[in-house]
């Protein structure tokens, strides 16, 4: 879990910094479900329960603030999108961001990455299951669904002369 937190904060943190438009969702859609491959696992094991009933103190919560501004920068025209708030209860629509969802992801997993620098494995992998039961798995099966919808339109939304010619020169290949 180690390992997929690392690779996520580095990713995301990469499309932050804006350098490569072109992969911004192709990176995020492979983030976001590596990430979420991994806690998928760890939402169907046991509960992790370490002896110590408390968080251990590992410091101040990292700062996510600059990290949500520069994605939410980056991902501007497309960062909005309406979700169902809880699909058990009922329809109510609300309101959330990629960037937004982007950035709780990861202030959980560098929370958890703290515990486990520090030693303290089994308190990182309770922090990873817990905080993925009640909040950042639900942000990443929403930003994933709204990545791949979002790098689906840009793929498959062409004028309808380039579709016509780009199926001639396959028909003629």
């Amino acid at each position: 879990m180690a390992d997929e937190a690392r690779a996520y904060l580095t990713t995301v943190t990469e499309v932050a910094a804006g350098s490569n438009p072109d992969a911004t969702m192709p990176l995020l859609l492979l983030a976001v479900s590596d990430v979420l491959s991994a806690g998928s696992r760890l939402g169907a094991m046991l509960d992790i329960v370490p002896p110590e009933r408390f968080e251990p103190d590992v410091g101040p919560d990292p700062d996510v603030d600059p990290l949500h501004s520069a994605l939410a920068n980056v991902l501007d025209g497309l960062d909005d999108y309406p979700e169902i708030v809880d699909p058990v209860l009922g329809p109510e629509i609300g309101a959330a961001t990629i960037s937004g969802d982007l950035v709780v992801i990861a202030g959980a997993l560098a929370q958890g990455l703290r515990h486990f620098d520090a030693g303290q494995e089994l308190e990182a992998l309770w922090w990873w299951q817990f905080s993925y039961l009640s909040n950042w798995g639900e942000r990443a099966s929403s930003a994933l669904r709204v990545l791949q919808i979002i790098l689906a339109h840009l793929r498959l939304d062409v004028e309808d002369d380039v579709a016509a010619e780009a199926e001639y020169d396959a028909l003629q290949a």
